[in-house]
């Protein structure tokens, strides 16, 4: 697992996503707080329904590497805020991820903790409970497990079992690679169309011939 983490943690997301287009990748709603970071961690699951108990219990009890999945149930509050960002710091958290709203935007980013939300607001519920922790949710519209990798840049998230994405990342980094040299090649001066095979492929589709799309360098 930490080699895969490792790996990860030089790609983009969207060559993973590029590399398996089954991957589920969340709400693109949810997006960085904290820019410019790539996240890379194991889920830990929590429910956050318009209460904090369960961001307290899971905030005491999550691993170094590991990223918290909140499940907010669709309701307008925060369910996280610097607090909770710099708790995560200090215990050596990969993020937050929240299917919701945060709060402290402000201190989340002086801690640079990466966090994911759909936005801010002010408001926060109790901290009354139940606590839940570590039962598989809806995040973003994709089923999560404990134990899934949360994988994340400013392009937005993508999070899956570890044998899905290991089985990916081969061709994830085939493909920045390849994009590695076209962007080199267009930097010399050559053009798009010259380090693809555009020409090619827009002949064969517009003939109803099959073809891909594919660089060239």
């Amino acid at each position: 697992m930490d080699e895969l983490v490792t790996r990860l943690s030089r790609l983009q997301v969207s060559s993973l996503s590029d590399a398996d287009k089954t991957l589920p990748v969340c709400d693109p709603a949810i997006h960085a707080l904290v820019a410019d970071v790539t996240l890379v961690g194991v889920a830990l699951t929590v429910r956050a329904d318009g209460d904090l108990l369960g961001m307290i219990d899971a905030i005491g009890r999550a691993e170094p590497g590991t990223v918290l999945v909140v499940a907010t149930d669709g309701r307008p509050l925060a369910a996280s805020g610097e607090l909770f960002a710099t708790e995560g710091r200090r215990r050596g958290l990969a993020g937050i991820v929240v299917d919701g709203y945060c709060r402290d935007l402000r201190g989340i980013r002086r801690v640079g903790l990466p966090v994911y939300a759909r936005g801010t607001t002010p408001a926060a519920g109790p901290a009354l409970g139940p606590a839940v922790v570590g039962e598989p949710v809806t995040f973003g519209g994709v089923e999560v497990s404990p134990g899934d990798l949360v994988f994340g840049d400013d392009d937005g998230l993508l999070i899956a079992p570890p044998e899905r994405i290991a089985a990916a990342v081969d061709q994830a980094e085939e493909i920045e690679r390849v994009e590695a040299e076209v962007a080199a090649g267009m930097r010399a001066g050559r053009s798009l169309h010259e380090l693809t095979n555009a020409p090619e492929h827009l002949r064969a589709i517009a003939a109803g011939e099959p073809s891909t799309f594919r660089f060239q360098p």
